[in-house]
């Protein structure tokens, strides 16, 4: 990760990261992850959460 990067921009690669890798992992035990690996405040995890339930649905 760059230095200087916002915690949730980190975050969000990772989890693409972690998905590309294995598609099949649970996307909530990722988020979860992710808030604690990156310090993130409850809004940005709410934004996280969001953001995988539209991709999921994305064809």
């Amino acid at each position: 990760m760059a230095a200087g990067e916002a915690p949730i921009t980190q975050a969000v690669k990772w989890i693409e990261d972690q998905l590309r890798d294995n598609p099949g992992t649970d996307r909530v035990k990722l988020l979860d992850e992710a808030a604690q690996r990156f310090d993130l405040s409850p809004l940005d995890a709410d934004f996280l959460l969001r953001q995988l339930a539209q991709r999921k649905k994305a064809p």
